[in-house]
């Protein structure tokens, strides 16, 4: 049976490339979906890559995760520091979380050090660039298969 990752990102995200090249690198959203749904195929996973900048659409992707896939790996960028909402929405659902970000969020601002997501997910991977999704699935993988 084919397993299916949702890969939910949050705001600013579809700018990668572009922004603040010093902190994200260069690489694009699109090259990170690329290379996401490549790991995915290595793992016998189909990866549904999502990006949104508004709040209630992660939410919506959120709850339709738990019926539609086998895992969730998110980046709420922003939000991670500031929605209660994707918390909640993270802890009402019972299938593997991984939350993910590009840079490391305890070398930058101290508001950044503190995520709303991680009480609601299994791990946490931060600090290695697009590198970190590839690890997302592969923990992700051996989480569903174990």
């Amino acid at each position: 049976m084919q397993k299916i990752i949702y890969i939910v990102n949050g705001p600013n995200l579809n700018l990668l490339g572009k922004r603040e090249p010093g902190i994200y690198g260069d690489t694009t959203l699109e090259e990170i979906a690329e290379m996401s749904k490549n790991a995915g195929k290595q793992n016998e996973i189909n990866i549904n890559f999502l990006q949104s900048n508004d709040e209630g659409k992660i939410v919506d992707w959120i709850q339709e995760s738990v019926i539609k896939s086998n895992g969730l790996i998110i980046n709420a960028a922003g939000y991670t520091h500031t929605s209660i909402a994707i918390m909640d929405a993270l802890l009402s659902i019972k299938i593997p979380i991984i939350e993910v970000h590009l840079s490391n969020i305890y070398k930058r601002e101290d508001f950044r050090h503190h995520s709303y997501l991680s009480r609601a997910v299994n791990g946490v991977i931060c600090g290695f660039g697009p590198y970190g999704y590839i690890m997302s699935i592969n923990a992700i993988s051996n989480i569903i298969d174990n």
